[in-house]
């Protein structure tokens, strides 16, 4: 008997910034952390193209979205809900 392997998925959180392709939102990631060496608090920004299959998510909202299999050569995350 195979042993199925339960990958965790890794859920983020994040604000639509465009909404203008087919199936596709734009979200910006924002993430902040202590740097290793110096000890600051980095901010960083990430833009992550997100599947919306239905379309259910505009521009202004905060969505949570996940990691998958790539759609495409730049698509590897899905909507899991709209938060607000």
């Amino acid at each position: 008997m195979e042993e199925v392997k339960k990958e965790k998925k890794r859920f983020f959180q994040g604000n639509v910034v465009s909404d203008r392709m087919d199936k596709t939102i734009l979200v910006e990631y924002k993430r902040i952390f202590k740097h290793s060496h110096t000890s600051k608090t980095m901010r960083m920004v990430k833009k992550y193209k997100v599947h919306d299959e239905h379309g259910q998510a505009k521009v202004g909202d905060v969505v949570e979205f996940y990691e998958g299999r790539p759609v495409s050569k730049t698509k590897y995350m899905y909507l899991s809900r709209v938060v607000s």
